[in-house]
């Protein structure tokens, strides 16, 4: 009965050692890929931005257009 347990014990760490360094290398893996992402210069929302700022410009314009009483 002794060794039943121990060796329960001992398998249980082990899994439980291995649970934790695999969650572990995953993170590590995630960040890795972040800085990867970081370093190559895109970000997901470039796109989005550019169309932000355009429209901004088109506003401006527009406001500019009233403020000289200009007619579109």
């Amino acid at each position: 009965m002794d060794v039943m347990l121990w060796t329960a014990t001992a398998a249980l760490l082990i899994a439980g050692v291995a649970m934790v360094v695999l969650a572990a290398l995953k993170a590590w893996q995630g960040w890795l890929d972040l800085k990867r992402f970081e370093l190559s210069g895109r970000h997901p929302g470039a796109g989005a931005e550019r169309i932000e700022i355009a429209d901004l410009k088109e506003r401006i314009r527009k406001l500019e257009a009233i403020a000289a009483c200009v007619d579109l």
